[in-house]
Order: structure tokens, then sequence, then C-alpha cells
């Protein structure tokens, strides 16, 4: 290997300017800036999806896409936070940490860590085809649920409603919708309808537009105009309503019992694996500590609803604002309110997250809400800190995040390298987005993946290489350096429609069909994952994985009872399943195809097969074995050969092999049973060896007429076959069979 070579499978990105000239620059700089105009709203958006603040999508399209792009072999795959990804990364968070707290944001940023990790891992060791543990069927049926599932999780901010989650996801919805139906925000509303339409009629009247910016600007400009947010911060003491108080101070209280509780939760778990490792996993110490950790997380889950119940109390409240003598206003339930008082008009509700209330600085709305501040400036480049426990627990969905982020950016990039004729490299591809998740976690970056909504873009836009995705880096630096404040009045609802649109094209109906038209048992796994991603959501990864579990018992049972077939000859002079075919076997010769390699799994089942065919031809002096797809033969399998070869001549039988490959033929010299079976007993063909074994090596009468020499059908008309032999057509055992 030269040293230019080598140069180039370290920085595959020095490629790119072989032959590059002003003319290729120019196109990648438009179609650099022409994704950064859709990265930019659509990586907030699904931050937001992912339980984190709206800057940190900035962030995770800072860096990897242009990363992923210098390693990666496509040239115009736009890598960055996806809808899918984002929503596992929630799942994967939510049972660790509270949504958006410091902690919640460390534990994403090492997720990324670990997914980069992981990917990169498998394309160092081009381990790139164990994306093939996740089947079509199994992805279709996960993407479609994840679809419906994404677009009803934007479902409150929508309508402009909040909510506590539900342990299922339809619960969620269906307290989103109860909420909606007693307190939807109509300017909310409106705001989110005007997105949708001005995205959709861009998009129908030229497709280049970039309709995400338009509408985001558009709403934003408007949400500015009205003074959309209306926010108004007070203190507790100026909320008359004593109910109110009374819930705000159990609630803190509960917030502080939970995060008391979880420290110990913690402390105990730590002591529990060090007593496991020092006394083992069967001592008394180490069963009492798992016990003690148990009996927390029991509690700490009964406060967990007994705070969310007080969250959901104080949010039902609405307000009136009293103007005081002394300037500052004062709140109370709108049935309180006496006539000759002064109100403002507008109702208030209690703005409320995850944390305590602070009794000195509550927060009211009276519209609707949004992105609010953005901090400006690039993302502190750190290593982030590692929780070794923490990091066991994030494992397993981090390898599940890989695998599905990883088939999503090679499928896209698959489909371009076919328009553009680019040589694509699955494991290079691997290396590029586990840097891009790598080098993107310095950078305070969550897990990201490839995007085929930008990379569409970016191939329409006539991308030449992956410097566009560099420049979308750059623009997507130069947003946060400078135009961050233009973002505070983008209301949440725009981000919201942002999604929902983005998701409509992973909703693929016509999967189920095409999967149930291929294999019946494909189409039954598919909806399966459907459904069961679907029931269990928000923890998605319980779908996947029965997916993948239905995947393996299906490639399991097939193996083991692989098909079989009985052959005859047809017009054309192949050998065709007789039964499938309507064709006359031989009395004397049986030719049984076996469509599999012969393993541990289905040995039995073949020996079962050709005994009971044996059984059924009292005539019978000769078996052929076609293995034209016996690719592989084991152990389990040559023992099998050799007993079935000694059983059928005891009973005064012979067998044959037909289309072996070398391989199997080597497994058989190295164990003796190629000298067993014989040599002459091994053929190339099916043609070889009943013209071979009919001339008399086994069968004794020549008949002439034998349907394995000549074709027949059953029922057919006497006399039809002289008329077969002058005329072989394809359409004559059509006609023969509609005759009869």
């Amino acid at each position: 290997m030269t040293s230019n070579s080598l140069l180039y499978r370290l920085f595959p990105f020095l490629s790119w300017f072989k032959g590059y000239n002003g003319e290729a620059l120019r196109a990648d700089f438009i179609s650099g800036l022409t994704v950064a105009l859709v990265l930019v709203p659509q990586s907030m958006a699904y931050a937001q999806l992912a339980d984190l603040p709206a800057y940190y999508g900035l962030y995770a399209a800072f860096l990897p896409p242009m990363i992923a792009a210098m390693f990666g072999s496509s040239h115009q795959l736009a890598t960055g936070p996806v809808a899918i990804v984002s929503l596992m990364t929630s799942t994967a968070l939510a049972p660790l940490a509270t949504a958006g707290s410091e902690s919640f944001i460390a534990y994403a940023i090492m997720l990324a860590f670990l997914v980069g990790l992981f990917q990169f891992c498998l394309g160092v060791f081009r381990l790139g085809m164990v994306v093939n543990f996740l089947s079509h069927p199994v992805v279709n049926g996960f993407t479609n649920a994840a679809a419906l599932i994404i677009a009803t999780s934007q479902l409150s901010k929508l309508f402009g409603v909040t909510v506590d989650k539900a342990e299922h996801h339809y619960q969620t919805v269906y307290l989103v919708v109860v909420a909606a139906l007693k307190h939807t925000h109509w300017p909310t509303l409106a705001l989110a309808f005007l997105a949708f339409a001005i995205m959709i009629t861009l998009k129908r009247i030229n497709p280049r537009i970039p309709n995400v910016l338009v509408a985001v600007v558009v709403t934003t400009l408007i949400s500015w105009a009205i003074g959309f947010e209306k926010n108004q911060t007070t203190t507790l003491d100026n909320i008359i309503e004593p109910e109110v108080h009374k819930l705000a101070s159990e609630y803190n209280a509960t917030l502080v019992q939970i995060d008391s509780l979880m420290n110990l939760r913690i402390e105990a778990g730590n002591k529990a694996k060090d007593a496991v490792h020092e006394y083992g996993a069967h001592s008394v110490e180490a069963i009492s500590l798992e016990a003690q950790e148990a009996e927390l997380e029991v509690i700490i889950e009964k406060l967990k609803h007994r705070a969310s119940h007080f969250r959901t109390e104080l949010r039902e409240y609405r307000f009136a604002c009293i103007q005081s003598g002394h300037g500052t206003g004062v709140f109370v339930p709108p049935e309180n309110v006496e006539d000759e008082e002064e109100v403002n008009g507008k109702q208030w509700k209690l703005r409320l997250g995850n944390r305590q209330i602070d009794p000195g600085q509550i927060t009211l709305a009276g519209g609707g809400a949004v992105v609010g501040v953005i901090p400006r400036g690039l993302p502190s480049i750190s290593v982030p800190k590692f929780n070794l426990s923490i990091l066991f627990e994030l494992l397993p969905m981090a390898i599940i995040i890989s695998l599905l982020g990883f088939m999503e950016a090679i499928s896209i990039a698959k489909a371009m390298a076919a328009r553009t004729g680019q040589r694509l490299d699955p494991n290079r591809e691997l290396i590029g987005q586990g840097l891009g998740n790598m080098v993107g976690c310095l950078s305070q970056s969550y897990p990201v993946s490839g995007s085929f909504s930008r990379s569409a873009v970016n191939l329409q836009a006539g991308a030449v290489t992956g410097l566009s995705s560099a420049f979308s880096s750059l623009i997507v630096l130069l947003t946060l350096l400078f135009f961050t404040p233009l973002l505070y009045h983008l209301p949440q609802a725009v981000l919201a429609s942002v999604i929902m649109m983005a998701v409509i094209g992973l909703v693929n109906v016509s999967g189920f069909i095409h999967a149930w038209k291929a294999q019946k048992y494909d189409g039954i796994i598919s909806v399966l994952t459907f459904v069961c991603t679907l029931y269990f959501a928000p923890h998605l990864d319980k779908g996947i994985i029965i997916g993948v579990l239905l995947s393996l018992a299906l490639f399991l049972l097939r193996n083991m009872k692989p098909q079989m077939a009985v052959l005859s000859r047809t017009p054309d002079g192949h050998y065709r399943n007789a039964d499938r075919w309507g064709l006359v076997t031989c009395e004397h010769m049986s030719v049984v195809r076996f469509n599999n390699s012969l393993f541990f799994a289905n040995v039995n089942y073949l020996e079962d097969e050709i005994l009971r065919e044996v059984a059924s031809m009292p005539n019978l002096r000769h078996v052929l074995i076609v293995g034209n797809g016996m690719n592989e033969l084991d152990a389990s399998g040559e023992v099998l050969l050799s007993q079935l070869v000694t059983r059928l001549r005891e009973a005064g039988h012979d067998i044959s092999f037909s289309g072996l490959n070398d391989h199997v033929i080597d497994v058989m010299k190295r164990t003796h049973l190629y000298e067993k079976i014989g040599e002459d007993h091994f053929y190339f063909s099916i043609r070889q060896a009943v013209e071979t074994i009919h001339k008399g090596t086994c069968l004794k009468k020549k008949d002439k007429t034998c349907p394995l020499l000549v074709c027949q059908f059953k029922n057919a008309k006497p006399g039809w076959h002289a008329e077969l032999e002058m005329q072989v057509n394809e359409d004559i055992p059509k006609k023969v069979r509609a005759d009869t």
C-alpha cells in the first residue's frame, strides 16, 4: 500500500479535493447553506423531542455533521439530530433523571459517546453486517409506530397545554386530549396551523424553497409583534389562594424527599454491587442491599406519582390579575374577583417544570410558550464526566440507538449512491457516524444520525462533496455566535409543527402490504412490531426487541423446517415441484430437493421427510437428494447422512446426491462419508443423475415413458405427451391444465 493510499484511507476527506474547482465549491456552498436553513429550526425541534433544551439541538448540529462527512464515505449524507434517535434518547434517559435537568443533559452527552464508540468499533472491525439483525419488516413496523408516537407527543405543544407523562404513551395522549378540551390556548393553535399551512403550500409550489425556515421566520415575527409569550413573575404571597400555597408547600416537600431518597438508592445500589463483587451474588449482604435498593425504588415511584398529582392540580388553577394600589398585581381565582376591581382581562396560569417552586419567583403565563433565551456563543469544549454505573445502564439502549441510527443513515446513503453512482463503504460510514457522535459529545451534543429529509435537500441542491456539510456546520456556528437572540420569540407550537411535518415521511403503510405479499410471516412480524412499539411506548426498546426476537424465531423455524419438494420433469426439460406443477412422479425413483444447509437444527426434519417418502412408495428403489441449496454441512448433518445411507441401503434402497458444492463434498471427504456413499453416486446435475440411474445403475426396468424422462401431468388426456415432445412451449402446460 502506497503512502498516498494510506493517507486517503486515514483521511478520506482529502479525496474531495481531487480535481476540485470553483464550480464545485459554489455548488457545495449553496447546498450547505440550503441544508443549514432546514437544519437550524429542525435541530432545535428535535432537541425538545429528546426532552433537552432547544439550543442543545444547535450544539448537535455544530460538529457532528462536519466530522461524519469528513470520515464517512457518502458525499451527500447530512448528519445531525433526527426524530427517531431523539425520541430514543428521551426513552433511554427517562428512568435515570428528570427531563431537562443537569443530570439528564450529562447523561445525554454520555449516551452520544457510547453510541459513537459502538458505531466506530463496528466500522473498524468491519462488522457492519450486524444491522442485518434488524430486518426490514421489523424496521418498517418500528418506524411507523415511532412516527405516530413522535407526532402525538407534540399534541400538548400544539394545543398549548401541559401534562405529566403517564406510564404508557397512549395514556399521556388521553391526558393531553382531556386538557385540550378544557384549556386549549387558541393563539398557540392558530400559529401552529399557520406554520403547517406555510410549509405545505411552499412545498407544493417549489420544493427548493426552505419552507421550514419561512414558517419559522413568519411565526416568530408574529409572536414578537403580538407579544405572544406574556409571562409575568411574582411571589407566592401575591397569589391569593390558600389552597395553592398548601399544594406548593407539599409539592416542594415531596421533591426534596425524592432527591434525598434517590441519593440513598444510588448509594445502596453501589454498595450492593460492591457486596456482590466481594461476597457473591447470593450472599446475605448483597441480597439485603439489593432489597433495600428495590424498596427505595418503590417509595420513589410512589412519591413521583404524588408530585405529579400536585403538579396537575396546580396547573388546573386559573387566575385573574388585580392591580393593587402599589402598582403591583395580585392574582386571584376569576370567581373571587369583585365587580369594582380592575382586571387586565387575561387568564393566568402557573408555569411549572419538574423543579421546586421558588416562593420568591413564580412565573405565571398569560400567553403561549416560546423557545426563550438561547445562550449566545459556542458550547464549551470539554470531556464529559463518565459515571460507570450509569454507563452500564445506558449500554443496551446505546447499542439499539447505534444500530437504528446507522440503518437509517446507510439506507439514505445507499439510495443517494444509486442516483449519483458513488461507491459506498458501509464500514467507512460507520466510522464516520461513530466519530461524529464521539467528537460531538465534546461540544455537548446528544446522539445524531443521517437525516433523510436534509440529505434529500443536500442532493437536490447539487452537493458535490462532503464539504457541503462543513458549510452547514459553519452556518450553525454563525447562528450560535450572532443570531440566537432572534430565536427567543419562536413559538414552541411551531417547533412541534416542524417535527410533525418531518415525521409524515416516516409513515409507510405500503411497507406492511409489501412485507405481507413477500412473506405472510414477515407481514405479521411487521404488524406485531408496530403494535408492540405503540403499546409499550415510551419504552421503545421493548417494541424493537420483540420484533428482533420474532425475526430470529422465524429464522430458526424456517431453518428447522426448510422447504423440501419431490421433483419431476416439466415440459421444458427442467425438474420442478411435482405437487405445485401437477406432475406425475416416478414410482421407482424419488427426486427430493432440500432447500437449505444441513446442520444440527434441521437434521431430524430431513431424516423424517425422507423416511416418510420411502414409506409411502412400496416400489421405491432409489432416492436422489438434490442439494443445490445445501451450502453448509456441519458435524450433526454429516452423522445424519451417514446413518441415513446405512438405513436406506439396509432396507434395499440406494441413495445418490446431485448439485452439492465443493465445500460440502470436502466435509464428506474429510469424514470418509464420500467413500461410504461411493464416488459414482455423486452427480453435477439432476438430469445427469436421472439419465445415469435410469440406464440401469439402479433401475432394472428401462421405461422410456418414465415421468422423470417424459413430462406427464396428472389427469391429462391420453396421448397428449406425444404432441408435447414435438412442441415444447411454456403455454402448453397451461393449456393442458386448462383442458383437464
